[in-house]
């Protein structure tokens, strides 16, 4: 009996033996496939973790600067509006507002914080939110740089795997620069640098203790604590901040109430949108199609250009001043309400006439509302101030400035091939008879130009007739030059729209830009020597090499010697005629206003042998300006004279120089002949030598 319980005992111990070495063996199986699993999972995940290696090679995308010709920066350009710092220019209170709300032990831990993990887990697992999130700077950073935004275990292994890396390979010093460069702080913006523009239109080395704490407030969610979207909550977020830099000594308690009581931020920055918007966008829109989207937006280029902001800046101000007071009376003035919800609008352009350079753009009042760059982009009948091109026809077939030409009525009617003069008609009366068998019939058409006032001077010299603007004259003129050899002119000198070869050309009936027209005049400034209009200096890759550079480009469009007789009869226009507004500048100018068909665009543009500019104003909408006698002399030359007072402060005061081959003569304005000490009326008058009267005055005054 004790043999069998003996026995029994035995097995049962064999079979518990047998049972404890099955599970230790199933035990085993199970961790041996676990931890293959584990392996086979782990190679996964880091298989493609990034080598930090490339952080010393790593590119960000970068912003494309826009300089002036002072080198100061006028616009940005980037997809992820970015600076890149040093760390010296990074505000230490910056960086300790940092470091006292997202990683305290930033100093002390290796890259990954254990208390901060054990955190971060408490916190999931208890559904709360603490001030302190569980990832440190560093593994926010290589969250930045290498990794997709998304919430899985395996990009936490990658993070914390990558801020091991990262610690062991960069200093903290390093780590900081790196972090305040990245980090996005809404809005599209990347880096505290782009992100103190937007907010505070400052340098970041200029930011107060308030705003360093705000903007370290807002990184856990910039749109929802933006102070633009939710002030409240940026407010409560900046105290935040403060609290935890209390409470770490960085501040005293008198430093952070101090800081309290600043206001917030209560618009983006205008330093945001950039200065001179009109002419930013231009030069994106020259420079974009060249380099594609990809580098213009985030090849960080540097673009050097030919404004100049500390003329830009009162240009602009001096032109909204006074169209808004146009704008006011013009309201006042009419019974339209098409003019009461409409804006009234102004372009400017000034340009070197040497080169060409843009020195000052203006293609609007508010960019925000247009981005229509009127001063480009815009196509206006010129009116008046096309006559030039007339004039400039007529010296180069024979006409002079003392040439006797008629300011008459006249009529015209089309054959349906081209328009023909009544010739017969020469007084008013003679052209009621001559257009009366035509009246009412639809198939027939007549033009009947007249003169702004109404008037006719009879036989006048072109000096006058320029100086006067008298439509009637300068229509005679075509009807003796040619509308095609005055439409070939204008081409000559730097027109490029299409131009409508009929005899209301010399009333500048046909649509031109601003920027064309200053283009055109300005080679009559320039001696007859055409110089495009330019405004990109130079243009540099991120790494500073020069990608293309500005050649000039010189065309002889005319002799000199016709460009010094046209321009110094439009001298006549600032000293005796429609443009005399300009004359409290005090220094030689030529110059000519326009006002095209029922004063829907008012024009003047002025020139001295240094600058030369356009001023234009009308509504978008064609609206007839209801100001009464409104005219370009009346209304844009005060403000293009303003400005210009300021664009011309620096530059000497002198004339254009006279070429070879001219001659001086005292001229009877009533006879165009030479001038006997009894004329009233004289000038004296620039000629190609050999083309001045030889007659001597034989009116009786």
């Amino acid at each position: 009996m004790i043999f069998f319980k003996k026995k029994v005992h035995e097995l049962k111990k064999s079979i518990t033996h047998l049972a404890i070495l099955r599970a230790s063996y199933i035990v085993s199986f199970v961790l041996f496939i676990s931890i293959i699993l584990v392996s086979v999972y782990m190679k996964n995940v880091l298989e493609d973790i990034p080598s930090i290696d490339k952080l010393d090679e790593y590119v960000p995308s970068l912003t494309t600067h826009v300089y002036d010709i002072n080198k100061e920066l006028i616009a940005d350009y980037s997809i992820e509006k970015r600076a890149m710092l040093t760390l010296d220019r990074i505000p230490v209170n910056l960086q300790n507002a940092l470091i006292a709300m997202e990683d305290r032990d930033f100093f002390k831990h290796w890259g990954i914080s254990p208390k901060g993990v054990l955190r971060a887990l408490f916190r999931d697992l208890m559904h709360t939110k603490v001030s302190q999130g569980g990832s440190t700077i560093t593994q926010q950073l290589s969250k930045l740089i290498f990794l997709k935004p998304e919430r899985t275990v395996s990009r936490k292994i990658k993070e914390m795997v990558l801020s091991l890396q990262i610690e062991r390979n960069f200093s903290k010093q390093e780590i900081l620069q790196m972090y305040f460069n990245q980090i996005y702080l809404g809005s599209g913006v990347y880096g505290v640098q782009s992100a103190s523009r937007i907010y505070f239109g400052k340098d970041v080395s200029s930011l107060t203790l308030a705003e360093c704490a705000l903007l370290i407030g807002i990184i856990p969610s910039p749109e929802r604590f933006s102070p633009f979207n939710n002030p409240k909550m940026a407010e409560r977020r900046r105290r935040l901040v403060l609290k935890s830099m209390l409470s770490e000594k960085y501040i005293t308690k008198q430093e952070m109430e101090d800081a309290l009581k600043e206001p917030l931020p209560q618009s983006r920055s205008n330093l945001s949108l950039g200065i001179a918007p009109y002419f930013s966008e231009y030069i994106r829109q020259q420079l974009e199609p060249k380099y594609g989207i990809d580098m213009f937006w985030k090849g960080g280029l540097k673009i050097y250009t030919t404004l100049d902001l500390s003329l830009q800046k009162p240009a602009e101000e001096i032109m909204e001043k006074y169209i808004a007071q146009y704008e006011e009376q013009n309201k006042k003035d009419s019974s339209d309400p098409a003019i009461s919800s409409s804006t009234l609008q102004g372009a400017f352009v000034a340009m070197d006439v040497r080169t060409g350079a843009i020195k000052v753009m203006i293609g609007g009042r508010d960019y925000k509302k247009s981005q229509f760059n009127r001063a480009i982009q815009a196509k206006r009948q010129a009116g008046s101030t096309f006559k030039p091109f007339v004039w400039m026809t007529a010296l180069m077939n024979g006409y002079t400035p003392a040439t006797m030409i008629y300011d008459n009525p006249m009529a015209f009617y089309f054959d349906s091939r081209d328009w023909r003069l009544f010739e017969d008609a020469t007084d008013q009366y003679m052209i009621s008879k001559a257009i009366e068998p035509f009246a009412g019939n639809p198939d027939f058409k007549i033009w009947v130009p007249s003169n702004f006032d109404g008037k006719f001077l009879g036989e006048i010299t072109m000096r006058k007739a320029l100086e006067k603007s008298r439509n009637l004259a300068s229509i005679y003129l075509v009807t003796k030059v040619g509308a095609i050899a005055v439409a070939e002119t204008a081409y000559k000198a730097g027109i490029k729209s299409k131009l409508d070869a009929v005899p209301s050309i010399g009333l500048g009936t046909s649509l031109v830009s601003p920027i064309e027209m200053l283009s055109a005049f300005n080679t009559f400034a320039n001696s007859g020597i055409h110089v495009e209009p330019f405004a990109i200096i130079r243009v540099e890759d991120a790494n500073g090499k020069v990608l293309e550079q500005y050649a000039p480009r010189e065309v002889e469009a005319f002799s000199p010697q016709y460009s010094y007789i046209l321009i110094n009869m439009m001298k006549g226009v600032v000293q005796r005629g429609t443009g005399k507004a300009a004359r409290r500048l005090k220094r030689p100018i030529a110059g000519k206003t326009g006002t095209s068909q029922d004063s829907k665009d008012t024009w003047f543009i002025g020139m001295t042998p240094d600058i030369s500019a356009v001023a234009w104003m009308g509504y978008d909408d064609f609206l007839t300006m209801p100001m009464k006698y409104w005219t370009g002399g009346g209304s844009v030359v005060p403000w293009w004279t303003d400005i210009m007072e300021q664009v011309l402060k620096n530059e000497p005061i002198r004339d254009f120089p006279v070429p070879g081959g001219v001659v001086f003569v005292n001229i009877d304005q009533e006879s165009g002949k030479i001038a006997l000490p009894t004329c009233k009326d004289k000038v004296m008058e620039a000629f190609i030598s050999g083309t001045e009267p030889k007659e001597f005055c034989d009116l009786k005054h």
